[in-house]
């Protein structure tokens, strides 16, 4: 479970709706029409805009945002400094073994490329032409939640002009002008809710979570093909070291120094 996305979410609903409940009745702030007009009308806009697939992975894609998935930059440039001193020592057909013990798909199928023979230029478009297929790929996802954020807001405005219609229609009621211009504002009000306090952050974790990814792989890339070149482990580790944020470089170093102070 990713505790930023639960809290960051919770906290923005409730802080919200205490602040309603403590201006007064927060019934005040409940209207049916209002939210059929802005709630059914992004459904409809949303449905409308996707293709059924990408619709069809809508709950997958939620609940990733709220699962903590985050690779693990440390253990794989561990691995692939592994792999390094054993290629130089054993040869690439050498890593045949460990293909099956992997448990990332990519990193398997990218070994596997280099014990086959590969050439390196291809095995680089290969992989780089996967990353690319999987950054389509979640930006297709991602694009509910953008869509969601885009007409919600929109939809609120909708809601908002055909209360004001209604109300100018009955001015010959003064009593009833303050009430009916509440619920015209309503549905704006629902619609910079669904889009700025779940659809936005949402979207930008999404976001957060492939742009990880991608750099995972990217990272297993760089070291892939620096093994096929036969370069030394120590070489292999300080470039891929660059993919990794300071804090784990420290905790790397400190690792080595452990190690070597054992041995």
């Amino acid at each position: 479970m990713d505790i930023t996305t639960v809290v960051g979410v919770l906290m923005s609903w409730i802080l919200v709706l205490a602040a309603m409940n403590a201006g007064g009745n927060i019934g005040a702030y409940y209207d049916f029409p209002s939210i059929l007009i802005t709630v059914g009308g992004t459904a409809g806009a949303v449905i409308c805009s996707n293709p059924a697939d990408i619709l069809k992975s809508f709950g997958g894609v939620t609940k990733s945002a709220f699962v903590s998935n985050d690779p693990n930059l440390l253990g794989m440039v561990q691995t692939l400094v592994s792999f390094a001193e054993k290629a130089r020592r054993e040869g690439l057909l050498a890593l045949e073994a460990d293909v099956s013990e992997l448990q990332d798909e990519f990193l398997r199928k990218s070994i596997q490329l280099v014990v086959d023979g590969t050439d390196p230029e291809l095995v680089k478009a290969i992989l780089d032409t996967e990353i690319g297929i999987l950054e389509s790929r979640h930006s297709s996802t991602k694009a509910i939640y953008d869509n969601i954020a885009e007409l919600a807001p929109a939809y609120g405005m909708i809601g908002t002009l055909i209360g004001l219609i209604a109300m100018l229609g009955n001015l010959a009621d003064v009593s009833a002008l303050g009430p009916g211009m509440a619920v015209a504002l309503i549905t704006t009000m629902y619609g910079s809710m669904m889009a700025n306090m779940f659809s936005i952050p949402i979207a930008k974790k999404l976001a957060n979570r492939s742009a990880k990814e991608v750099l995972s792989m990217e990272l297993m890339v760089e070291g892939i093909l620096a093994i096929q070149a036969g370069e030394n482990p120590r070489i292999v580790e300080e470039k891929l070291k660059v993919f990794m944020p300071p804090k784990l470089r420290a905790v790397m170093s400190a690792e080595q120094q452990q190690k070597g102070g054992e041995g």
